[in-house]
């Protein structure tokens, strides 16, 4: 964030500078109606139109730098910096800290969340050099300056280890791209920070489930990498870590589940969408779903005092509360008694 502030330095130094040009350049103009010849300086003119294009854009980019610096991330980038800094400055480094790397160990030259892998970069590396890497931070964990981003299988002696860590990119933090779990986190902290108390907002939590739930069932049926990756020949090259099934099953529906258990409108959204996904998951894929559920239903088990509010809670609904068998008339043209619809509450 140094460059943000050196930005904004530079930023204001150009204003200053254009306004003081045009101060200075204006009395150059010997203006017709004045009594004078109506000579205007060219390169003076087209200086003072450069700077001010400069100056427009200059403006553009110091609101989005402000933007920037007046987020969360940004602030804690801030001050995270400063205070790399300041340990620099005040506590020097050890004489052991300075011995030779490990020549098999990647290391990450700055701080950062990683947001992007280069693949068919480190998998030509690896292949010129006859190696194999594996990469040990995944996509959108932090990783601390100095610390470990690959690891060399074989000899690693032809390997540049900073043009390999230019490969991992680093930011302040996660973005979309190449990283879909950090829509599943995002979705989930809207639909928790809703269920929480003091907001209480199950409406909106239940509209974040509808778009986990939609994002599972697209996923229920594709094929999720494994994080192994492979040269032309078919070697082995590169290995990242990669969530499966189960890491986003978990991810949309762990804290949801432990949140909303005391809600009735979320919990019976969340068992409408488990029960919605065990009918399209492969069979290999409905181990966590099932767990899902057990965790679920004795979440819920624990969350209420009454029979009938347990019984409740536990139907599946769509819209959380509206569009359950207990409160929607079907084709036979009768109301289910929701008493029955729910599940038995056996131990």
């Amino acid at each position: 964030m140094r460059c943000c502030d050196r930005s904004s330095q530079l930023t204001h130094g150009l204003f200053a500078a254009t306004l003081v040009y045009a101060l200075l350049a204006i009395p150059q103009v010997d203006d017709v109606a004045a009594g004078g010849d109506g000579y205007v300086p060219g390169l003076t003119m087209l200086i003072a139109y450069l700077l001010m294009l400069g100056s427009v854009v200059a403006l553009v980019l110091y609101v989005h730098h402000a933007g920037q610096t007046l987020r969360v991330a940004g602030l804690i980038d801030l001050v995270g910096d400063h205070l790399h800094e300041q340990l620099h400055r005040a506590y020097p480094a050890y004489d052991s800290a300075k011995a030779d790397p490990d020549p098999q160990v990647v290391t990450a030259p700055t701080p950062g969340v990683v947001v992007m892998f280069d693949l068919p970069g480190l998998v030509a590396a690896a292949a010129a050099a006859d190696c194999s890497l594996r990469m040990i931070p995944a996509m959108g964990d932090f990783v601390c300056a100095g610390s470990p981003l690959l690891l060399i299988d074989g000899d690693g002696s032809r390997l540049d280890h900073r043009h390999l860590a230019s490969l991992v990119s680093l930011k302040n933090e996660r973005s979309y791209p190449d990283d879909p779990a950090y829509g599943f986190r995002q979705l989930v902290d809207i639909a928790e920070r809703a269920v929480s108390n003091p907001f209480a907002d199950p409406t909106t939590t239940v509209q974040a489930i509808d778009r986990l739930h939609d994002a599972l069932r697209q996923l229920a049926n594709r094929t999720i990498p494994t994080g192994e990756h492979h040269d032309e020949h078919g070697n082995l090259r590169l290995t990242t870590p990669a969530p499966d099934w189960t890491g986003h099953v978990r991810l949309a529906f762990d804290e949801l589940r432990i949140a909303g258990a005391g809600s009735p409108q979320v919990a019976r959204r969340l068992r409408a969408a488990l029960e919605d996904l065990k009918t399209v998951a492969p069979e290999r894929r409905q181990p966590e779903l099932d767990r899902q559920l057990g965790l679920w239903t004795l979440g819920v088990r624990q969350s209420f005092d009454s029979d009938l509010d347990t019984t409740n809670a536990l139907i599946a609904d769509q819209q959380g509360l509206g569009s359950g068998a207990d409160l929607v008339r079907h084709a036979n043209g009768r109301q289910d008694d929701p008493v029955k619809v729910g599940p038995q509450l056996t131990s």
